[in-house]
């Protein structure tokens, strides 16, 4: 495909066999505040990749930075380049590419599903015998296939959500990005959106999502870069990093009179972590911790294993569903 801007042709397919994005110093102000401040990475194709943090950690600035809706900063001397596009120059090619679910229902709520995707499609030159039957392929993967002449007011809200990612999916993009795509869902639509995420990303899409859902990046993604404050903490698999950075096992003792009557040379080779409200005991013995959990009562403590909060709490002091 040929897409004519500024007298520059963009060849599609040009710059398919290097990485699907690459980014070096990345730095996004607003003011004197630095949304995203000198971030590095790079994303190969056909994985998914998430841009973990709490809220106001810059993440979806990040995500508006890669397709063109946000600006770098011009004098910080960082370069992006999407499937070989640097987004300041070449915004609508990387448009024509991808696939947006903003964080946001912006579905027409005036308009019937059918209705809300034909629009959609016209943005893209889809000829409409074309359209519609994507439309059709399209509600049917998502599970909507009932649902295509209902008016948006009928929809429930994973409904709606899995619309939006129909939508996005219209131009038959190589990058799908979703910022924080199951935010305020019940389980079993997030474990939906979950298996076609990863259905997707086995027919070679490249996914980028946003999320603080801890689990949600253990689930679907190959690799995670944890931001906070604007700042990249750590990069790589999420599985990985837990076991290489924090030790394997958590006690969480959720009241400090609890904690307390803990033998204290029980808790002697364990690591403690008080900054928040439920104490974590942090330990490489499951056995050692079994003993201490015994000098609790029930409901007074879980024995878990670690995860992403977990290290995300031993880097920055900070959970990752707190608020900046």
């Amino acid at each position: 495909m040929l897409i004519f801007l500024n007298a520059t042709i963009f060849l599609f397919g040009e710059n398919m066999n290097k990485a699907a994005i690459i980014a070096k110093n990345l730095v996004k102000s607003y003011g004197k505040e630095k949304a995203v401040n000198g971030v590095d990475f790079s994303i190969p194709k056909s994985v998914c990749y998430g841009f973990l943090g709490p809220n106001g950690a810059g993440k979806s600035t990040l995500m508006k930075m890669i397709y063109g809706a946000s600006r770098r900063d011009d004098n910080s001397g960082g370069a992006m380049k999407v499937f070989g596009y640097d987004p300041h120059l070449n915004s609508l090619a990387i448009k024509f590419i991808s696939g947006v679910v903003p964080q946001d229902n912006n579905l027409d709520e005036d308009l019937n599903v059918e209705q809300n995707l034909k629009i959609f499609s016209r943005f893209f030159n889809i000829p409409t015998p074309l359209a519609e039957e994507k439309i059709d392929e399209l509600l049917r993967f998502m599970e909507l296939g009932e649902k295509k002449k209902s008016k948006i007011k009928q929809l429930s809200g994973g409904m709606k959500r899995r619309l939006i990612i129909a939508r996005a999916l219209l131009n038959d993009p190589d990058l799908l990005i979703l910022d924080e795509p199951t935010t305020g869902l019940d389980p079993q639509v997030r474990q939906l959106i979950w298996e076609k995420l990863r259905m997707l990303k086995r027919k070679g899409m490249t996914i980028l999502l946003t999320t603080h859902y801890m689990e949600e990046a253990f689930q679907i993604c190959d690799s995670v870069l944890i931001m906070n404050k604007g700042e990249k903490i750590m990069e790589g698999n999420p599985k990985l990093l837990v076991s290489k950075h924090i030790e394997p096992y958590v006690m969480e003792v959720y009241a400090r009179e609890h904690y307390e009557r803990l033998n204290n040379a029980a808790l002697s080779s364990c690591r403690i972590d008080d900054s928040t409200d439920v104490i974590r005991i942090y330990c490489s013995n499951h056995g050692q911790l079994t003993m201490l959990g015994d000098e609790l009562n029930p409901g007074e403590f879980l024995l878990r294993q670690s995860n992403l909060e977990d290290l995300f709490l031993k880097s920055t002091g900070s959970t990752l569903n707190a608020r900046q």
